[in-house]
């Protein structure tokens, strides 16, 4: 059930994200990486646990930096780096011990990003395309 809300969830921010105009500021899904990249940070605190905290912490800058050269080179750092928290989350508990984490969490994290990535992936190629078409 994780998964499928994951996925669910993603896609209705994505279209909600488009009906409100969100997603046409450049800085929109660079803003949802570095949350998504911290959320970790936020369930160590919770958790009360320093020690997961540091533990949490490179991750945290790694997924910080793919936004911001996300968003002043290339929006496809945005792809990997929603994409790599995918992968992240699926490693995490074998990695991080982080109290604070619910035991759901990965995998609806996981599925979140994923298909965030994939959606972005998609805008991406849809306005590489379109700008090819108008240019020949």
């Amino acid at each position: 059930m994780p998964f499928l809300i994951g996925v669910l969830l993603a896609l209705a921010v994505a279209i909600f994200a488009r009906l409100v105009g969100f997603e046409r500021d450049r800085a929109f899904y660079p803003t949802v990486l570095i949350v998504i990249g911290c959320l970790y940070g936020l369930f160590a605190v919770m958790g009360g646990s320093m020690s997961a905290l540091a533990a949490e912490s490179p991750g945290m800058i790694v997924f910080t930096l793919l936004a911001v050269f996300g968003f002043k080179r290339s929006p496809w750092l945005l792809v990997v780096g929603l994409a790599g928290h995918g992968v992240f989350d699926f490693f995490h508990g074998h990695l991080i011990t982080n109290p604070g984490v619910p035991t759901w969490w990965p995998m609806f994290c996981g599925a979140y990003d994923v298909t965030a990535a994939i959606y972005l992936a998609w805008l991406l190629l849809r306005a590489w395309h379109s700008r090819g078409a108008t240019e020949e």
